[in-house]
């Protein structure tokens, strides 16, 4: 299963000035209600200027509730939980999507992540924002309410004078190399949020940079090491303020299918997976449309699409047959933009009872109010694969 929710609150913070007009320190300005998250290192007359980073957290109501789910897979059920990640069954990415592409960015470059070791408040600033405004996080302060004290970062780990104050050490950076690729961040960051979820480390979000250390003394940057070469690179995410379908999620992923084998199938009978027959799927009981909250088994039927023509005095009945295990699989597509919320993958193998195939799929991550469709593929024997798309649609609703 693919499981997500979203970021409940995000920003990006600058450690620079608007050198190019005003020449405004942006080192106290806040970006947390931009609907841009950008992640940068900007040059000025051919030096290195300054860079931003990014921070974003997932703590909240959905990130509770996906800690309750966690224990000891109950196969077949519709309430099946989430294996604890010691059991090698779980994994969990962080997804952000580009805005508007790469500019002047090295075809190569690593994007890194650490855990944020200090609350912070997302605040209410823009990037357009004429007078700035300063009264959440930035690169100096974790927070700056209005008629009180800024409150600075508290410059814990020595890696940074400002700009994020993270935890360091053993399984506590993640990153992602990117090579002549979309920069869409897909990282696994299983180790530093089981660290959330068993209490080792608080959950106050994470923070993501170019890798490589900048080095500083008094506040002063010496240096730009990241490696990331021109005059300008930059990047832009869709934020949680977006009014698209793409904002900031953390995924978790884990194998919950029951096997197609053995007395789980019941008496149904195999399909032919030779690839020399001509196979038909079908939904058994999709509703028109589903609430947010569900935890939802769809059920798909399969059998020959044509039934050979015989003689009998009894009456005919099609029966269905079911997919033999690891050669069935399915996704699930957004309609209206063709995103893919749920890709096939090692995650999304189909279970059997003694009645069909099956997956379970659970919707309060998909957004409300919009069409989503069922896509199939059954592996053959021959090794050729065969999507199916016949307009398996539904209506996640409020």
């Amino acid at each position: 299963m693919h499981h997500f929710i979203y970021a409940t609150k995000d920003a990006w913070i600058s450690s620079g000035s608007n050198v190019a007009t005003t020449g405004i320190s942006q080192k106290d300005q806040n970006y947390g209600k931009d609907p841009i998250l950008e992640l940068k290192k900007f040059y000025y007359n051919d030096s290195f200027d300054h860079e931003t980073r990014i921070l974003i957290s997932f703590a909240g109501n959905a990130f509770n509730e996906m800690s309750n789910s966690i224990g000891s897979p109950a196969a077949g059920d519709a309430s099946s939980s989430i294996p604890h990640v010691s059991t090698g069954l779980t994994k969990y990415y962080l997804r952000l999507y580009e805005a508007d592409g790469t500019q002047e960015l090295s075809t190569d470059y690593e994007i890194q992540a650490f855990p944020v070791s200090q609350s912070w408040v997302e605040g209410t600033g823009k990037f357009g924002d004429n007078p700035k405004v300063t009264d959440g996080v930035s690169w100096e302060n974790v927070s700056n309410n209005p008629g009180a004290s800024a409150v600075t970062w508290s410059r814990a780990d020595t890696l940074h004078q400002h700009g994020g104050n993270i935890m360091t050490g053993s399984l506590l950076e993640r990153s992602q190399s990117f090579s002549n690729q979309s920069p869409d961040i897909e990282m696994d960051v299983t180790d530093i949020v089981d660290r959330w979820l068993v209490g080792s480390a608080s959950n106050n979000g994470l923070l993501l940079r170019f890798s490589g250390s900048l080095a500083h003394t008094n506040g002063q940057i010496l240096n730009d090491t990241d490696g990331i070469t021109g005059s300008f690179a930059q990047l832009k995410f869709f934020s949680s303020n977006t009014h698209t379908i793409y904002p900031p999620k953390l995924e978790v992923r884990w194998d919950d299918h029951t096997p197609c084998s053995g007395s789980n199938t019941g008496s149904l009978l195999q399909i032919t997976s030779s690839g020399l027959e001509d196979n038909y799927l079908y939904m058994m009981g999709l509703r028109d449309s589903y609430k947010a909250n569900e935890k939802v088994k769809f059920r798909v039927g399969a059998r020959k699409r044509y039934i050979q023509k015989s003689f009998s005095t009894s009456l005919h009945t099609v029966s269905s047959s079911y997919i033999a295990e690891n050669s069935g699989g399915y996704s699930i597509v957004d309609v209206a933009t063709g995103e893919t919320m749920v890709p096939f993958s090692a995650y999304t193998s189909m279970s059997c009872d003694s009645k069909s195939n099956y997956f379970i799929q659970w919707l309060d991550g998909f957004a409300p109010d919009r069409v989503y469709k069922i896509l199939y593929k059954i592996k053959y024997d021959d090794g050729q694969e065969q999507i199916y798309d016949n307009d398996f649609e539904f209506i996640v609703t409020r």
